[in-house]
């Protein structure tokens, strides 16, 4: 995916650990290790709003786009996608 995640980037550089990172923005571990991991499909603003604020960072510095030979996919259907950060 040329959508590469750099949380564990931030998290170093703040010395936070992944469990209070999750508590600070109000999501499980399991929710922000999937975004982490570069395994989520989507991230809500709300919850990319409360890591940038949990991180005192920019949305720039979580999220970067790198060329590379991935392909294009076909859109799919919206129910079909799972989203991190449901905070509900």
């Amino acid at each position: 995916m040329p959508i590469t995640v750099d949380i564990d980037v931030m998290l170093a550089r703040r010395k936070m650990s992944v469990g209070e990172l999750a508590d600070r923005v109000g999501i499980t571990p399991a929710n922000l290790a999937v975004l982490k991991n570069g395994r989520a499909k989507a991230v809500r603003f709300t919850t990319l709003a409360a890591l940038c604020e949990a991180l005192d960072c920019q949305p720039g510095d979580l999220l970067r786009w790198e060329a590379g030979d991935a392909a294009p996919q076909e859109d799919s259907a919206p129910e079909a996608e799972a989203a991190v950060g449901d905070r509900s």
